[in-house]
């Protein structure tokens, strides 16, 4: 009996000592820990999806296949090698509509659930990761000299929204629908399946299509198409967005800055996406250049929504002009909200830059917004997250042309639309890839939805504060 009592108190100790140091891990590398997190959550997905009971045919899915789709759906990339409408089977679906929703709520975010679920209570460690998916230079460690939107007391209340947020969205989005698809002369309760699954890859920003056809049926039909839209535009706005006007939403004088630029500039994107697009795919018989005037409207402003992450597509955008791909590249770059469903450099962060050029070119000091005063360190993180997204983008370029020997154009855009999670595709994917090609897309996708910021701070050193400080010199630029 006693023998047995100190085996128990001995597994229990090794137990405490292993949770210990991932605890002491967490503390102090922060953004490693998150990242190894969520590649392992990735990896459990491709592990399931590879199994015979994930596909419709009952046969294993090849590792490389399962792996992409599972790091699409997890980063919800919207992306995919095989057909995701026939390929999978019941179990295989729920797959991916569990794995949208888990992957949509962000990496930092997700492992401070994980670890309010360890812990039974969500600790200040919590509370900094957490924060840190709404402000991601709090992952850096130090003081954070900008006013948060987000205050650490206020954590515990956000990921409640979160949870509430996305389920309310969601269910809202299935009863605008669901009449349309009935409509269809769908069965009620496959119609019910296929708009509960258009409403989650939609405000996941997912993009992927619960049937063959995909959105061939609705392709003209403006009540789907902007339900659609509705849809991916508030995924794309950010959870601090949804805090902060959920609580002030008649009084704009107490919405944040981070509210104010996200909500204008995504605004502004939107509708001058959709005009250059009407503009660049005006007589173009293979998009819709040469519909009606109001369905070449509809069409431009469902493209500019798409590509700021929500993944649709309505015709082959390796058809449309070369003008309006290079337009989707740079919407996709772009992105959405901060903390959102959508990937990209962000639209703060294009905001940063415009103002910086602003100030520059007004000769002022400081960065303005209304009214408001942003500091320095703020520019240089945008610079950080501008640069870091340009390089990942040009290194797997590089390399995927190498492997595929596909033109570049073609290529630019998968890497860039994996990058910034979207999943808009030119066809180059499928399912033909070589491995290489499938595994660099695949990481391509997990650096886009980790982000940046945060993967640089996990590949560099644990901050150390300095004693002094360099003699300062001003090189030329420009």
């Amino acid at each position: 009996m006693a023998a047995k009592l100190r085996s128990r108190n001995h597994e229990v100790a090794v137990d405490a000592s292993v949770f210990d140091r991932i605890n002491s891990f967490a503390a102090r590398y922060p953004a490693r820990f998150a990242i190894v997190v969520f590649a392992a959550i990735n990896l459990v997905f491709a592990v399931l999806f590879a199994t015979p009971w994930a596909a419709a045919d009952g046969q294993a899915t090849p590792f490389w296949d399962a792996l992409f789709t599972a790091v699409s759906v997890v980063c919800v990339t919207g992306l995919s090698v095989v057909d995701m409408a026939t390929h999978w089977s019941s179990f295989g679906d729920a797959l991916t509509l569990v794995g949208v929703e888990v992957g949509s709520v962000g990496v930092l975010t997700l492992t401070s659930f994980l670890g309010m679920v360890v812990a039974r209570r969500l600790g200040l460690r919590q509370r900094l990761m957490a924060a840190s998916e709404t402000n991601v230079s709090r992952v850096r460690g130090g003081v954070v000299s900008e006013s948060q939107a987000i205050r650490l007391g206020d954590i515990g209340q956000l990921l409640r929204l979160v949870i509430i947020s996305v389920l309310t969205f969601e269910f809202a989005l299935v009863l605008l629908l669901l009449p349309r698809i009935l409509l269809e002369g769908v069965p009620f309760l496959e119609a019910l399946y296929q708009a509960t699954y258009w409403s989650f890859m939609s405000f996941t920003n997912s993009g992927f299509s619960p049937t063959v056809d995909g959105l061939a049926p609705y392709a003209t039909d403006p009540w789907m198409l902007s339900v659609l839209m509705l849809g991916v535009f508030v995924g794309s706005l950010g959870f601090p967005v949804y805090f902060v006007l959920l609580r002030n939403l008649g009084n704009p004088r107490h919405w944040s800055l981070h509210v104010k630029l996200t909500i204008t500039g995504a605004t502004g994107l939107f509708v001058l996406g959709a005009l250059v697009y009407f503009l660049l795919e005006l007589g173009n018989s293979e998009s819709w250049g040469t519909l009606d005037p109001g369905q070449q409207v509809l069409q431009a402003l469902f493209m500019s929504t798409m590509t700021r992450s929500g993944g649709f597509a309505l015709h082959d955008l390796s058809n449309l002009n070369q003008s309006s791909m290079l337009i989707t590249d740079m919407l996709m770059f772009i992105g959405g909200g901060s903390a959102s469903t959508a990937g990209g450099i962000k639209v703060t962060t294009l905001a940063i830059l415009f103002l910086a050029a602003i100030a520059e070119a007004r000769g002022r000091r400081d960065m303005e917004a209304f009214g408001k005063r942003i500091p320095p360190d703020i520019l240089r993180l945008a610079v950080s997250v501008t640069l870091w997204g340009a390089t990942i983008v040009a290194v797997m370029t590089t390399l995927l042309l190498h492997i595929t020997k596909e033109p570049l154009s073609l290529v630019l855009f998968e890497v860039i639309s994996a990058f910034a999670t979207c999943g808009l595709s030119s066809g180059v994917t499928s399912q033909d890839m070589p491995t290489a090609a499938k595994a660099l897309l695949s990481l391509t996708m997990l650096i886009g939805r980790i982000g940046g910021v945060t993967l640089a701070a996990a590949l560099a050193s644990r901050q150390r504060p300095r004693l002094f400080s360099r003699p300062e010199e001003r090189p030329l630029v420009g």
